[in-house]
């Protein structure tokens, strides 16, 4: 008798044993491959955002210059001299852009953190319009192309320096923060830290070019 309860307590420690080995195998196949598949699935939303992110941010703007330009061309006979000159009027349109399918960037899994490593610099790009007004010059010192070279050369520093003056590039560096925010937003949805210049960022206002 004691001989049949010893195998029939046997047989039900194995069975509890097998019934243990079922729920463990069990559990890892349905909530272990589950929280793998978040993992792909969450860096899949992340790397698509930063997709549709990728692309040219442009700020647009016009600058007008009037500028009266003069050469003078001296003689060997005192006070004599081949003046030329002209009144330029320049009109240009000029674009500050962002190209954030430059921007670096590097995802962990593991860690669950975007990381941006790097954002490419703005591209200034100036279309000028130059007209020529009352010009006048003598058979002696005519207009050549180097003069025009060098107006369109002083133009284009002194709409440089009207850019730089105005608030066409913090313009377009905002539109640049509201195109990473979109980064932002999608990395604390899915529980995700966004990191730049080694700090996490936690607001927009929080990033610094």
């Amino acid at each position: 008798m004691n001989f049949f309860n010893t195998i029939s307590e046997i047989r039900k420690w194995i069975v509890l044993a097998l019934l243990g080995l079922v729920l463990f195998f069990g559990y890892k196949f349905f909530f272990g491959k589950k929280s793998s598949s978040s993992i792909e699935y969450d860096t899949s939303l992340i790397q698509q955002q930063i997709k549709n992110v990728g692309k040219l941010v442009v700020t647009e703007g016009h600058f007008a210059e009037v500028m009266t330009y003069k050469d003078k061309k001296e003689t060997y006979v005192p006070g004599l001299s081949f003046d030329k000159k002209a009144i330029v009027v320049i009109n240009a349109d000029v674009t500050v852009g962002f190209d954030l399918s430059l921007v670096q960037y590097d995802v962990d899994e593991e860690k669950k953190t975007v990381t941006i490593l790097s954002i490419p610099k703005e591209e200034i790009k100036i279309s000028p319009d130059i007209k020529y007004y009352d010009i006048e010059f003598s058979s002696f010192n005519e207009f050549s192309p180097s003069d025009y070279n060098k107006i369109s050369k002083i133009a284009k520093i002194n709409l440089t320096k009207k850019i730089e003056k105005s608030s066409l590039k913090s313009n377009a560096k905002n539109r640049l923060l509201s195109e990473l925010s979109k980064m932002l937003i999608v990395t604390n949805t899915l529980g995700w830290t966004l990191i730049y210049n080694g700090e996490t960022i936690n607001d927009k206002n929080e990033f610094k070019l």
